[in-house]
């Protein structure tokens, strides 16, 4: 089939009638304008990727732009290891650390400008954050719709009271409607500040596509889909995964394979795992990478509990999805660690266990609305390797935090890493109290200077960056560990997870102690690639890649 025939099969499985025609006309200008820029090449994935999960301001260094700084850390640091690196959301913004965007097409000052992505994307593969759901109040676009400009009077979602909203899915307590000038009243589903756009709008949705499409040509490696479950709205349903979002990210897919070869789309839907997969449609017509939401909770369940059960047979679901397709996995983010994705895998006093050891180690919790007007917790804030920690004075919660990110290096997909996890920072208790804001616990601003320092002389920091940046190396040097390959989940005991990675012939055995036990590796006994000894049993927390079984 054409592309042009495919475009227009998407766009009748999101509009129908007098809305259909327009948006085939409006699509067709959008191509032929596209048809004219030029693209950079994409390779695809391999083994060799893993991403760096960061804000373009992550690290200061005097008066000097964000971008800048990062680059000089990324290239000190981490440029033999990190191929990716995330942006989270760059352009100027008026609340939620840059989740409510002013403008999708400047760069935040702070930062720096277009010049200064450019010179990351000439030596990292960039991704760049798309918040296509929402956008800030103080936008010009929402100016625009408040001051009910022709082009722009239905550009957000204004309140009808014929719109049936009770089963409304949402992850904050606050009110889904505010009210603003001229008194209009307009959906919100995170904030009053993050208006939630109107993707039925065909106009509307043209915007948004030429957006992606603008960020793809700028050097966007990859796009994250922020909040992108929460696009469509249809009355009397939750307005979460409906299948016109679906076919929106389809439609989005087919013209960045047009234009732009590769680029990677990444889902991010923080729902049970049925739902997040979803995104993948048919394995080759939608996200390339979905987030890997339950590996957060769940390996945190496993270190508390010291028990890989519900880890092992959750991952035994998870397999080769195509050989485009794969997982986005990580340990920790800007964001909490979710628990709905864990909903039929973990118990609710297993969760309560999660609750509980966070509040324990300092952390915080964020709650939901329930359509029963109930509350439940929807995240856990707290640093990943203070989440581990078992008392004030662990003195495994480096080995843990090693074998944590064994276990991430290991399973089938892209490995992430955020930036903290690397550099082995603890809670920030002043931005915490300073902003009232729960996830501010674990985005503390980093000095440059200060950090290379404590990477020499903190301990702490010291193993845990040496320690994940020794098993990127051998993992990248390793085809088995392909995110098109395979994985089999071994049955090693509760003491341990163990996953069979093979793709082309080649196969490692991936084996962690989860516990503070020697742990035997029986058959699986061989030489380890990370230790670079024979193997036959692991120590305390101990982690191996055996490539020869002996």
């Amino acid at each position: 089939m054409k592309f042009i025939e495919q475009l227009y099969q998407k766009l009748a499985e999101v509009y129908s009638g007098q809305k259909l025609e327009e948006a085939r006309i409006a699509f067709e200008e959008l191509v032929e304008d596209y048809s004219k820029q030029t693209f950079s090449e994409r390779a695809p994935l391999s083994e060799k990727n893993v991403y760096l999960i960061t804000y373009g301001d992550a690290f200061v260094d005097g008066d000097r732009k964000g971008l800048s700084v990062l680059k000089d850390v990324v290239d000190n640091k981490l440029s033999d290891t990190v191929t990716d690196i995330h942006l989270l959301p760059m352009f100027p913004y008026t609340s939620d650390d840059g989740f409510s965007v002013r403008d999708y097409e400047q760069i935040n000052s702070i930062l720096g400008d277009w010049r200064d992505v450019k010179r990351l994307s000439d030596d990292y593969r960039l991704m760049f954050d798309f918040v296509a759901n929402h956008m800030s109040q103080s936008s010009d676009w929402f100016q625009k719709f408040l001051n009910q400009e022709p082009d722009f009077s239905e550009a957000f979602i204004k309140f009808d009271e014929k719109f049936d909203s009770s089963n409304v899915t949402r992850p904050r307590v606050s009110p889904l409607f505010h009210t603003y000038k001229n008194g209009l009243k307009v959906w919100t589903t995170f904030s009053e500040d993050q208006v939630d756009v109107n993707a039925q709008e065909v106009k509307m949705l043209v915007r948004l596509t030429k957006i992606l499409l603008d960020y793809a040509a700028k050097g966007a490696s990859s796009i994250r889909l922020d909040a992108i479950g929460f696009l469509w709205k249809e009355s009397g349903t939750t307005c979460m995964h409906r299948p016109q979002t679906h076919a929106i990210i389809q439609l989005w897919r087919l013209l960045l394979e047009e234009f732009a070869p590769n680029t990677q789309i990444i889902t991010e839907t923080n729902v049970p795992h049925k739902d997040n997969v979803a995104y993948f449609g048919n394995g080759n017509n939608e996200a390339q990478q979905v987030y890997q939401f339950p590996l957060p909770p769940l390996v945190l369940h496993t270190f508390i509990t010291g028990n890989s059960e519900k880890l092992s047979g959750w991952a035994k679901g998870i397999e080769h999805v195509s050989q485009t397709a794969s997982y986005f996995n990580f340990l920790a983010s800007h964001d909490g660690i979710g628990l709905r994705p864990t909903e039929g895998i973990l118990s609710d006093e297993e969760r309560a266990q999660l609750v509980e050891r966070v509040l324990e180690n300092g952390g915080k919790v964020s709650y939901k609305n329930n359509p029963d007007g109930s509350e439940s917790v929807y995240e856990m804030n707290i640093n990943f390797s203070e989440a581990l920690k078992e008392g004030e004075n662990d003195k495994w919660v480096t080995d843990k935090m090693l074998a944590a990110h064994h276990i991430l290096l290991s399973v089938i997909g892209v490995p992430a890493i955020y930036y903290h996890s690397i550099f082995g920072s603890k809670n920030d208790y002043k931005g915490l109290k300073e902003s009232g804001i729960n996830r501010r616990i674990n985005r503390e601003k980093l000095d440059m200077q200060q950090l290379f320092n404590s990477l020499e002389d903190d301990v702490y920091r010291k193993e845990i960056y040496q320690g994940i940046q020794r098993m990127i190396r051998v993992r990248q040097k390793e085809i088995a560990f392909n995110p098109y390959g395979s994985q089999k989940i071994l049955d090693l005991g509760s003491g341990c997870f163990g996953v069979l990675r093979e793709f082309k012939g080649q196969q490692i055995i991936c084996v962690t102690n989860v516990t503070k036990e020697k742990q035997t590796l029986g058959d699986y006994a061989g030489y380890d690639l990370i230790s670079e000894r024979k193997v036959q049993e692991l120590g305390v927390y101990e982690t191996v890649w055996i490539k020869e079984v002996r």
